[in-house]
């Protein structure tokens, strides 16, 4: 039987063609996409400042300076390090990072669809074309700022690739399912790692969750702080409450250090379940989370990590039948983790100024490191011990089953069968079932050409008169039957399959009923 090449899901989903662009409408929809991209993220982050600006005390308001502001803040947006006059500002918000990279993300998946994109080599153009736009306007705007001078500045060769990196990762994953590159990914991993990628999601989650719950218990301990930091003007509230809202993925970062065991440091600060050390810190109400001392009761937060490996360990017991196998998927997911709280801890933290508050540090390696043995050792020992044993069977799906048992009636072999025994012709006394032999005799009969070098017994049908002719090719004679089922037990085996052969009756007929043996 021919053999189907396989094609991926994004494929089969989009497998009617749309119309083809020509070249000129295809560079407009990729310029619009680019451009709007832009606009859009700048627009953003002036309507921010002017909010900002409106009602802070004390402020002036104006078009123009807002407009202005905004060319900091959109790079900032993109996390490109600024400088000015005491410092460099390093330690940027997550949160408008994570926003841009949304916006991004929704403007290639649109002209991904807009444009009936499908396969992955079509991609290119909307990643390359949204990150070069965002990496020329950083640049451009990091050059107008001037690398040397007063005010804020920006690197231009950084601001370049910084931009460019945001933009064009969240334009990969916006045209990631589009194009197939998901399931082209995903085809190249064996299903235990697929598995592993799963519960190393599963294990991130809950991690963050840990880090999420020790920090709100943070917060509701030094409530009292929390509030009198928001105390004073409209406007000075609203900011402070922006400013939370803007770093408050770099608390949970922090956080998520926190529970593992590698902790954080601001300034002289630092911060850890096994040790602290007190300091001043900067009056933002999201820092009145740390605490003021060391408490003798904060090593138990290590119980948390634990609890997270062997959720992993348990969401991966029956991965695979070998305790080898769920034990290479718990590694899978050991170092996935590993390196996704490697990048987020390597762009929460960073230089906050020159004075006692810089810098801001989360151990990127040691976190790293210490979730990576935290997801390996207790999810390792729960899926090796809590999976089926080594010599366990595997019950095999009902399709592979019926696969085995019930072999294909319709799949054409490229050599017949020793074993298959020619199907009885009907009789020639009974019309009625010798007709029906003759319609089905291309289905019906098969047989060995290695045993009848005389004649053909298959795919073709002869009148009864015909069948006693020694010059007919399919005349079946008596001798050869005799010689047939006298041969070695292993070549007389019959096999005859009710399915494959569905107008016979019987799976065995004498050998009186055969054709040729006629009185």
């Amino acid at each position: 039987m021919p053999v189907l090449p396989t094609t991926s899901h994004a494929a089969t989903e989009y497998a009617v063609r749309p119309p083809e662009f020509s070249r000129a409408e295809r560079v407009r929809v990729l310029t619009l996409t680019a451009a709007g991209s832009v606009v859009i993220g700048y627009a953003a982050v002036a309507a921010l400042l002017a909010l900002v600006s409106s009602t802070a005390a004390h402020a002036a308001f104006s078009t123009t300076g807002v407009l202005a502001a905004a060319a900091p803040g959109w790079l900032a947006a993109h996390h490109v390090p600024l400088r000015f006059d005491g410092g460099q500002l390093g330690v940027l918000p997550l949160l408008p990072t994570a926003l841009v990279m949304l916006l991004v993300h929704r403007a290639a998946a649109s002209a991904a669809d807009r444009l009936g994109l499908f396969e992955p080599l079509q991609a290119r153009a909307v990643v390359l074309g949204i990150a070069g736009a965002h990496a020329t306007v950083g640049g451009l705007i990091a050059f107008l700022m001037g690398d040397e001078g007063e005010g804020v500045r920006a690197t231009p060769a950084v601001a370049f690739f910084g931009c460019a990196a945001v933009s064009g990762v969240a334009a990969l994953s916006g045209v990631a399912q589009r194009c197939g590159l998901v399931d082209l990914l995903f085809e190249r991993v064996d299903p235990v790692a697929r598995r592993g990628l799963r519960a190393a999601a599963l294990g991130l989650s809950a991690l963050v969750a840990a880090g999420a719950l020790m920090f709100a218990v943070g917060l509701l301990v030094s409530w009292s702080t929390t509030s009198l930091l928001f105390d004073g003007t409209v406007g000075t509230g609203l900011g402070l409450f922006l400013l939370c809202l803007a770093y408050l993925p770099n608390a949970l970062v922090g956080a998520v250090s926190f529970v593992v065991g590698s902790g954080f440091s601001i300034g002289v600060v630092q911060v850890g379940p096994l040790s602290s050390t007190g300091g001043p810190v900067p009056a933002v109400p999201l820092l009145a989370a740390l605490p003021e001392q060391h408490v003798a009761v904060l090593p138990l937060v290590l119980i948390l990590p634990g609890a997270v490996g062997v959720l992993v360990g348990w969401s991966l017991r029956d991965a695979a039948g070998r305790p080898a196998a769920r034990a290479r998927a718990v590694l899978v997911a050991a170092v996935a983790s590993a390196v996704v709280v490697l990048v987020l801890a390597a762009v929460a933290g960073g230089a906050l100024g020159g004075g006692v508050f810089n810098p801001v540090t989360i151990p990127a390696g040691l976190l790293a490191l210490l979730t990576f043995g935290w997801v390996l050792v207790p999810g390792g020992i729960v899926a090796w011990f809590a999976g089926p044993k080594a010599g366990a069977e595997v019950e095999p799906d009902s399709g592979t089953a019926a696969a085995v048992v019930e072999p294909d009636a319709d799949s054409d072999s490229d050599e017949p069968a020793d074993e298959d025994l020619p199907e009885p012709v009907a009789e020639e006394d009974e019309p009625e079932a010798e007709d029906d032999a003759d319609s089905d005799s291309e289905d019906d009969l098969d047989d060995d050409p290695e045993d009848h070098p005389d004649g053909d017994l298959t795919g073709e049908s002869d009148d009864p008169e015909d069948l006693d002719d020694e010059s007919d090719p399919d005349f079946v004679d008596e001798e050869d039957l005799d010689d047939y089922f006298d041969r070695d037990a292993d070549d007389e085996a019959v096999t005859t399959d009710p399915d494959a052969h569905p107008d016979t009756d019987t799976d065995t007929e004498s050998e009186e009923d055969l054709p040729g043996k006629r009185d």
